[in-house]
C-alpha cells in the first residue's frame, strides 16, 4: 500500500494536545500507559501541561505502568518520580508488579519461549524487588498466561486508552496507522489512541529538551557506548533489542549483568555473543570473528535450514514463525539478492516471535520489487 504523507499546519505539540483534549471531551474513562522511555516521556508531559493549564480534568485520568521487573534502576527512579508528579496532580497511577508472559530472545534456546514477569516460582532470584504500593494481582488477570498486551485491553475496555506509540518507529507501525486513518477510525479495535504517532525522534528529543524533562541515565550511557540515535530504544531486559545492550551497560550497572543471570540463566549468551549474528551484528568484528562473513552463500543456508523445518525449530512458536519465513522465501528467491537472504537468515537466527523483522523485510523486498517492475514497464517500447 502507498503511503502518502501530508503536512498539517500546525505543529506536532499542538496536534497533540489538540487530540489528547478531545480524547478527555468523549465522556468516557480515560487511561494512559506508561513506560518511563523516551516517548512516554514526551506524551506523559504533554498531558501534564494540559492538565496544568486546566484544560482537561486530571481526577478523570488513570496511568497504568506494567513493572516488567527487569528494567534499568535509572528507569525505575523515573517513574516513581513521575508516580509522584501525577498523584499530586489529582490523577490516578497504577504500579503494576504482576505474572505476564514476556518474549526473551534468550529462551530461544529451550522450550518455553515466553519469560513469566515477577515469576512466583522464581522470587528468590528477581532481578529486584517490587516497590511496596505495587498492584501484585487483578481478577481481569489471567496470571502466567496473558501478556500485558492481553491484560491492558481487557482492564480498560471502559474507556480509551493513550499510548506513546510513532510511526517512526517501524514501518509496519506506519503502515497500520495509515490503514486505520484511511478506514475513518482514529481508535483501535483495543479502544487505544496515539496521541503523538506523527513525532519524528528529533521532535522527541527536541520537546524533552525544551521541556526540561530529566532523561533516564540509560539514554545517555547507551549513547555514549555508541548506540546509533534510532536505536536508543530501552525495554525489558531479554528483547533483541536489549538484550545486545547488556554488554555495554554492564559498565555504568557493575552487578546488574550478575543479578540478570541468576535470573536468566541463557543471559550469558550476550557476554559470549553480543557481536554475532544472534543479535543481528554486522560490524567488522564479527566478520573477523566468523571468517567468510559476507562471503556466505545465504540462500544456500536457507535451503538447507528449511530442508529440516523440525530439527532446526523445535519449539511449536519458533517452527510457525520458520513457516512464515520458508513462505516469503520461496515467493521472492527469483529476485532477491544477497542482502535480503542474508536478513531472512538473521531474523531466523536471532529469532523473531513477533514478527517485526518478518514485516519490515516484507514491506522493504517487495516495495523494491515494485518500484523496480514499474521503472522497467515505463522502459518499454510498444510497437
Amino acid at each position: 500500500m502507498a503511503i502518502k504523507r501530508c503536512k498539517a499546519g500546525i505543529d506536532v505539540v499542538a496536534a497533540a494536545e489538540q487530540r489528547i483534549k478531545n480524547i478527555f471531551n468523549n465522556g468516557v474513562p480515560v487511561y494512559m500507559s506508561f513506560s518511563g522511555g523516551k516517548d512516554s516521556l514526551a506524551l506523559a508531559q504533554v498531558v501534564v501541561n494540559l492538565i496544568l493549564r486546566g484544560e482537561i480534568r486530571a481526577d478523570r485520568l488513570s496511568v497504568h505502568f506494567i513493572d516488567e521487573e527487569g528494567i534499568y534502576p535509572c528507569i525505575e527512579k523515573s517513574v516513581m518520580t513521575w508516580r509522584r508528579k501525577f498523584l499530586s496532580l489529582g490523577a490516578a497511577f497504577d504500579w503494576y508488579c504482576i505474572e505476564v508472559k514476556h518474549f526473551s530472545c534468550f529462551n530461544e534456546l529451550t522450550e518455553d519461549e515466553s519469560y513469566i514477569c515477577w515469576d512466583r516460582e522464581k522470587e528468590d532470584v528477581w532481578i529486584r524487588r517490587p516497590p511496596s504500593f505495587a498492584i501484585r494481582s487483578h481478577p481481569m488477570l489471567r496470571a502466567r498466561k496473558d501478556f500485558y498486551q492481553d491484560f491492558l485491553p481487557r482492564l480498560c475496555a471502559d474507556g480509551i486508552t493513550m499510548v506513546g506509540i510513532r510511526a517512526a518507529e517501524s514501518i509496519q507501525r506506519l503502515k497500520n496507522l495509515a490503514t486505520m486513518t484511511m478506514s475513518g477510525r482514529s481508535v483501535t479495535s483495543k479502544r487505544q489512541v496515539f496521541p503523538i504517532y506523527d513525532w519524528s525522534n528529533n521532535d522527541v528529543w527536541k520537546y524533552l529538551l525544551e521541556q526540561k524533562v530529566e532523561i533516564p541515565d540509560a539514554y545517555l550511557y547507551l549513547w555514549q557506548s555508541g548506540t546509533s540515535k534510532n536505536a536508543l530504544r530501552i525495554s525489558q531486559f531479554f528483547t533483541i533489542d536489549s538484550a545486545k545492550s547488556l554488554v555495554q551497560m554492564n559498565e555504568y550497572y557493575p552487578d546488574l549483568m550478575d543479578r540478570i543471570t541468576l535470573r536468566e540463566p541463557n543471559a550469558y549468551l550476550a557476554a559470549m555473543y553480543w557481536d554475532s549474528e544472534m543479535f543481528g551484528r554486522r560490524t567488522k568484528n564479527r566478520k573477523k570473528l566468523e571468517g567468510a562473513g559476507e562471503d556466505k552463500d545465504y540462500k544456500s543456508l536457507l535451503i538447507a535450514m528449511f530442508a529440516d523445518m523440525e530439527g532446526n525449530f523445535t519449539t511449536p512458536s519458533k517452527l510457525n514463525v520458520a513457516k512464515r519465513y520458508r513462505m516469503f522465501f520461496m515467493q521472492i528467491s527469483s529476485f532477491g539478492d544477497q542482502r535480503d537472504f542474508r536478513e531472512i537468515y538473521d531474523g531466523l537466527v536471532r529469532g523473531d516471535p513477533k514478527l517485526r523483522t518478518y514485516r519490515s523485510l516484507f514491506n522493504r523486498i517487495y516495495g523494491r520489487y515494485i518500484v523496480s517492475a514499474k521503472k522497467a514497464q515505463e522502459g518499454v517500447t510498444v510497437l
